[in-house]
């Protein structure tokens, strides 16, 4: 961590909801810049914000801006992203040092933002859905970096659940056999991305926030390192119909096949085709559940706050950045 004072930006929002031990939620940037198009990119970014704020916590959207790694952005930052959309590269941990060295914009995934939360002191983070063994996955080894970091960063990810164009048993296993819970809230069965079903039953389902913070102060007082899976089913007024978004899903799939596009490219492309044969209606979805995750993540934090629920170590983080770096 030497020197890390020279890399790291926290905002001053930020900074004094961590000095003062209040509620903070993080979020990733990819979602701006890879999830969807300008404007709605931009509009649904800044109203995710608006959501964490209104239900009393701190929003701390999370990129890396001109080589620095940036903790709470301005609203000047996030129309960058959005306006440069998919110029911006997608950044997961391989990608911070070159990022960072040539002073570029990055957009942070789920694995990165998770790096960064953690490097300021945040230990919640919401998002749509975390990435995961790719189909194939067992022959191709193309595995989201999401799920490594999952293993090894003390930070929980709300979601609504892996996106549907993964392999869902494989990054169930894969995750089980790296020890990060999956918890269901207020369901049994993983969600799966635009849709409230996925024909996985999960073996932990909680019912409550304080469950939820009970079982993550459990899980840091051991020593139990890495990150916990908190899978919030979207909305059932937004949830999409299980056979149409799985009949979208299996079209793109043969397309990005034919295409031979794979890696980093892989999820927004499968993203767009699926909005292009619903009609734009997954990018609702996609909108819906995003401002789901955000409220459920601030009515946590907010109540893990009040009780000191692993957010001591945020706040001396924040005091002593100075003298730690």
């Amino acid at each position: 961590m030497k020197n890390l004072k020279n890399y790291l930006e926290i905002s001053e929002e930020v900074s004094t909801a961590l000095l003062e031990n209040r509620a903070i939620v993080a979020l990733e940037s990819t979602i701006i810049s890879h999830g969807m198009p300008y404007p709605q990119n931009y509009e649904t970014a800044i109203k995710v914000e608006e959501i964490i704020r209104e239900n009393g916590a701190t929003p701390a959207t999370i990129a890396i801006i001109n080589g620095k790694l940036k903790v709470g952005l301005s609203n000047e930052e996030i129309e960058l992203l959005a306006k440069e959309g998919l110029n911006v590269t997608k950044v997961s941990r391989r990608d911070i040092p070159y990022v960072v060295a040539n002073k570029l914009n990055g957009a942070t995934t789920v694995a990165s933002t998770m790096i960064l939360a953690e490097l300021a002191g945040v230990k919640i983070f919401a998002t749509g859905g975390i990435g995961g063994a790719h189909r194939n996955a067992e022959t191709t080894m193309d595995i989201s970096a999401d799920l490594e970091e999952l293993a090894n960063t003390n930070v929980a990810v709300i979601c609504a659940g892996a996106k549907s164009i993964l392999d869902l048993s494989l990054t169930l296993e894969y995750l089980e056999t790296h020890g990060v819970p999956v918890l269901g809230y207020k369901t049994k069965e993983l969600p799966a991305f635009y849709t409230r079903k996925s024909g996985f039953e999960l073996d932990y389902n909680i019912q409550s926030a304080e469950e939820f913070a009970n079982i993550l102060n459990a899980k840091w007082s051991l020593g139990l390192n890495g990150g916990v899976v908190i899978a919030n089913p979207i909305p059932e007024e937004y949830s999409m119909d299980y056979d149409v978004i799985t009949v979208a899903i299996e079209n793109a799939l043969i397309e990005a096949e034919e295409k031979n596009i794979r890696g980093k490219q892989a999820t927004p492309f499968l993203l767009g085709k699926i909005k292009e044969i619903t009609g734009g209606s997954s990018l609702d979805a996609n909108i819906a559940l995003v401002f789901n995750n955000a409220k459920l993540a601030s009515q946590y934090t907010v109540g893990a706050s009040k009780r000191s629920c692993g957010s001591r170590a945020g706040a001396s983080r924040a005091s002593n950045f100075d003298e730690s770096m």
